[in-house]
């Protein structure tokens, strides 16, 4: 079975002609590219590209396709936060003769994708004891914070994606210094979510909470680094190439925070099949994830905290995984296995 699949962000979208057999793992990738998406008007500028560079022998028997898209999607119709882009299933299939053509949320795909992973595409926080078929859980960090549940379904065979708006929840801060933090984000914001703290813009955040109580810690280096470029990317690189105190120390309080809200995660579905984090930031920050600080905020739970140690807590390496989990429902869709 051949499907077409993409995984679209606002930086970059990959594509992928993936041959299905019988057997998941005997999968073969027959086409893969990257593009930039910031250099085409529409996403059918781009699929149109696309197709023309791969030769018609591969692409004239695609079933199905599945698009993931860092947005919404609304009645099937997806909405990309932040291109100008607007994707309409029953159109693109018109358009470029694909029989069926379905559209996730990009962080829905990644959920799908774990089923596509091996042992070597996670890192281990807590080994846990999995239950059978329970519910599991996907947290991410990247340009903001995504959340998603995991149910199996007895019928089809494999657990279904749901997607949710939770990073948007309330921050609950955890302590006296976390409370400061609270009060210094409540001075710019009417409101402060999870994902204020938990994302690329969050990491700058903390970084300036932690600036403004101690003012002359700050490198004056990773000052005009943060002015220049990425400012998120630039306190990680002085973290983990420099070891900067300020940086260190907003890493280290991230991942704190980070453990808690996953704790919150777990408790809120309980989550005895395992706890995924996702996202683009956690494998790059995999040894502060590591050093202790997220798993004792994940465990932090009072009474319930013996429940939270038998449940694994996985980091997901593989950074083509909302590409694999794409294809799969690709795959699924045309059998109407979702």
């Amino acid at each position: 079975m051949r499907v077409l699949a993409a995984d679209i962000g606002g930086t970059k979208t990959l594509f992928q002609i993936i041959e299905w057999a019988e057997k998941r793992e005997d999968r073969h990738v027959l086409v893969e590219h990257r593009y930039h998406s910031n250099d085409y008007l529409s996403f059918d500028t781009l699929l149109q590209e696309f197709l023309s560079e791969v030769d018609n022998k591969i692409t004239k028997d695609l079933v199905s396709a599945c698009f993931a898209v860092a947005g919404p999607v609304v009645n099937g119709v997806a909405k990309a936060t932040n291109l100008p882009w607007q994707l309409d299933p029953e159109a693109l299939k018109v358009k470029f003769k694909i029989p069926q053509v379905i559209l996730i949320n990009d962080f829905q795909a990644q959920g799908y994708g774990i089923e596509c992973l091996c042992p070597d595409d996670f890192a281990v926080l807590q080994q846990g004891d999995p239950e059978l078929k329970a519910p599991q859980t996907l947290i991410g960090a990247g340009t903001g914070l995504g959340q998603a549940l995991l149910v199996w379904h007895e019928q089809l065979g494999h657990y279904q994606v749901l997607a949710t708006e939770g990073g948007h929840v309330d921050f609950a801060p955890s302590g006296p210094f976390q409370i400061k933090l609270l009060e210094y984000l409540s001075q710019s914001l009417a409101r402060v979510s999870y994902e204020r703290l938990l994302s690329g813009s969050g990491l700058v955040n903390i970084y300036r909470f932690l600036k403004e109580q101690s003012p002359a810690a700050e490198n004056p280096a990773l000052k005009d680094a943060m002015r220049e470029g990425d400012p998120a990317a630039a306190i990680s690189r002085f973290a983990m190439e420099y070891e900067d105190s300020l940086a260190n120390k907003s890493l280290e309080l991230f991942a704190q925070i980070y453990g808690a809200q996953a704790g919150n995660l777990a408790l809120t579905c309980i989550s005895q099949g395992g706890v995924f984090i996702g996202g683009g930031i956690a494998p790059k920050i995999l040894k502060y994830l590591q050093a202790g600080g997220f798993m004792k905020a994940f465990l932090n739970k009072g009474r319930l905290s013996v429940l939270l140690e038998h449940i694994p807590v996985k980091v997901i390496l593989e950074p083509k995984v909302g590409l694999w989990g794409a294809s799969l429902v690709a795959a699924r869709y045309k059998d109407r296995k979702m």
